[in-house]
C-alpha cells in the first residue's frame, strides 16, 4: 500500500548497537530509507547493550541473545528511537508484547564461514586443534561431526574474533559469512560450511526491522524494504525455533529454501556437547511457513527433542 505524502514523519531515528557490523547494518537501512523517502531525515542512535558490555561471559549463561536487543527496545519505548535494525538471528524467538518485525530484508549468505590462517577446512584440522565460536548451535554440530577438535568459547565483535585468531589463540574460528561479507572481510573466509555440515541459526544472514506495534505509520514505511521470499523463510525458521523453546541456551539450527512455490525446511536441536542431536526436514507450500515450522518441530519432538530440551532445562 503506498504511503500518502502528507502522512510522512519529519524524522526517523534508528536504534543500533555500536559494533562495526551493527552500524553497517543501520547505515544500510538508513540509505534505503533515504532513497525511498528523501523528505524524511533518518538518524542513527548508537547504543551499547548488556550483551556488548559483558563480553567475557558466555552469552548463554547471562540471558541469551535478548541482551542484544533489550536496550534498543527500551529506546523505542522511551521515544528516543522509532525503530531498530537487528541481525535476524539475534532476535529472540518471542518478541516482547507490543513489538513487531515490520520487515525482513533480502538475505545475504546464510552459511557459517571457516576462517583459518593455516588450514583449508574443518577436516584438515589436526586432533586437538582449537576452534573458536560464540554459538552453542555451532558447538553442538561441530562437536558431533568433529569430536577430535577442541571447540572453545569466543566472544567479541567480528574484528576482535579475527584478531584473536591472528594472535594464535585459535587454529580456526567460525563466523557468519554474512557479517564478514558486509564488513568487506570476505577475503578472510577460508571455506564455507554447507548447511549439511552446520545448519545456520534461524534468520542468519537476514536483517529484521523492529518497531512498536502501535506505529502503523512506520510499519507502512518499512514494508517496502522487505523481501517476501526471505521473510517467509525466516518465518518458518523462527516458528520452528519458537516451538522448541529456541534461545541462546538451546542449540537450534534451521534453514529454509524456496523453489517453485515449495519450501524446504531443515532443522536440528541437540545437546551443547554434540553427544545427542535430532534433525529432520519437511517440505510444503511456501505460502504456509509457520505451519511448516510447527510441523517440523513436532516431528523432532516425536523423535527425542523433548528429552534433549528437558535435560537442558535441568542444567
Amino acid at each position: 500500500m503506498p504511503v500518502e505524502r502528507g502522512s510522512l514523519p519529519a524524522k526517523i531515528v534508528i536504534a543500533s548497537r555500536q559494533s562495526a557490523l551493527a552500524m553497517w547494518q543501520a547505515r544500510h537501512v538508513q540509505s534505503r530509507l533515504c532513497a525511498l523517502y528523501p523528505r524524511i531525515a533518518v538518524e542513527i542512535l548508537g547504543l551499547t547493550t548488556e550483551g556488548d558490555r559483558r563480553l567475557t561471559v558466555p552469552l548463554a549463561s547471562i540471558g541469551g541473545k535478548g541482551l542484544f536487543v533489550k536496550e534498543l527496545e527500551e529506546a523505542m519505548a522511551q521515544g528516543r528511537a522509532d525503530m531498530a535494525v537487528h541481525s535476524a538471528k539475534d532476535v529472540p524467538a518471542h518478541l516482547p508484547e507490543g513489538y513487531t518485525l515490520a520487515a525482513v530484508l533480502e538475505r545475504e549468505d546464510a552459511r557459517d564461514a571457516f576462517v583459518s590462517n593455516r588450514y583449508r577446512d574443518l577436516a584438515a584440522l589436526p586432533a586437538g586443534a582449537r576452534v573458536g565460536t560464540s554459538s552453542l548451535r555451532r558447538q553442538c554440530q561441530l562437536s558431533a561431526r568433529h569430536p577430535r577438535l577442541r571447540i572453545e568459547p569466543l566472544r567479541g565483535n567480528v574484528d576482535t574474533r579475527v584478531r584473536k585468531l591472528d594472535e594464535g589463540q585459535f587454529d580456526a574460528v567460525i563466523l557468519a559469512a554474512a557479517g564478514l561479507n558486509r564488513l568487506g572481510l570476505n577475503h578472510r573466509i577460508t571455506s564455507l560450511l554447507a548447511p549439511e555440515e552446520c545448519l545456520p541459526a534461524p534468520g542468519q544472514g537476514a536483517l529484521g526491522l523492529e518497531c512498536r506495534l502501535g506505529r502503523a505509520d512506520l510499519v507502512a514505511l518499512l514494508v517496502p524494504l522487505g523481501d517476501e521470499t526471505t521473510a517467509r523463510c525466516v518465518a518458518a525458521e523462527r516458528t520452528f525455533s519458537s516451538a522448541l523453546a529456541g534461545s541462546c541456551n538451546v542449540p537450534v539450527g534451521a534453514y529454509a529454501e524456496i523453489e517453485g512455490g515449495r519450501m524446504r525446511l531443515r532443522g536440528l536441536v541437540g545437546a551443547p556437547d554434540g553427544t545427542r542431536t535430532v534433525s529432520g526436514e519437511r517440505s510444503g507450500p511456501a505460502a504456509e511457513p509457520e505451519a511448516l515450522g510447527l510441523a517440523l518441530a513436532e516431528d523432532l519432538r516425536s523423535r527425542g527433542a523433548d528429552e534433549i530440551l528437558a535435560a537442558l532445562q535441568n542444567l
